[in-house]
């Protein structure tokens, strides 16, 4: 069974969705941790990650992995773990900028298919319902506030020890927003068949609750 869960930057969408995967049962996959990896390695390398020539030449060179302990999905660069580096700010807009390359979705698209194709999977990300698995049997699009969204980021890389301020995040959640949306290829919009569900006045607890019924409820149609 696949489970696709799309919505900008800041829903929680990767905390929600391992949670409610972990309650279900099912493989938790971030996808957009592995364009945080792209982002990483492209910073790393010193190249501009809005410069598509940049970016797509060093594709091949770019090996990346998931593992999976009790701490939860491990994100690997070319061999080294690097969970924790990805989630640094100038990476989440780094992130976004290699996404709207159509050459970077296509190489992790390919490995994303791949692992749905083998498990039952919770999958969330930005085109996981409208492209990456269009055939997936529950399709939910989180979506919160802009402010509560950049309030949740803000709170989060406070509380790891990042300094961070509030109006540069919003501003970069707002610049995500933006970019996700208009991209050409693959751009972020809610399914046709999706459920809409916005979060910003519900509990992590109740957010992971309301995607487990809806999941529950779709798996009882099908037996």
């Amino acid at each position: 069974m696949k489970i696709a869960i799309d919505g900008p930057a800041g829903a929680g969408k990767s905390t929600i969705s391992k949670a409610a995967a972990k309650k279900l049962g099912f493989i938790y996959i971030d996808t957009g941790a592995m364009y945080r990896a792209v982002g990483l390695a492209a910073v790393r390398q010193g190249i501009d990650t809005t410069d598509t020539e940049g970016v797509t030449s060093i594709l091949d060179d770019i090996e990346i992995s998931i593992s999976y302990d009790e701490s939860g999905q491990q994100i690997f660069l070319n061999g080294e773990n690097v969970s924790a580096h990805i989630r640094l700010p100038e990476i989440s807009v780094a992130a976004s900028n290699v996404a709207v390359i159509p050459a970077v979705r296509l190489k992790l698209v390919e490995l994303q298919r791949e692992l749905a194709a083998h498990n039952d999977v919770l999958m969330d990300g930005r085109d996981i319902g409208t492209y990456v698995l269009p055939d997936a049997e529950v399709k939910i699009f989180l979506t919160a506030s802009v402010e509560e969204r950049a309030m949740r980021r803000y709170r989060e890389l406070v509380e790891k020890g990042i300094q961070a301020d509030f109006d540069e995040v919003k501003a970069d959640m707002e610049y995500r927003d933006k970019n996700d949306s208009e991209r050409e290829f693959a751009p972020l919009k809610p399914a046709e068949d999706s459920i809409i569900l916005d979060n910003t006045d519900l509990s992590l607890e109740q957010s992971v609750d309301k995607i487990c019924e809806i999941a529950e409820a779709r798996k009882a149609e099908k037996q």
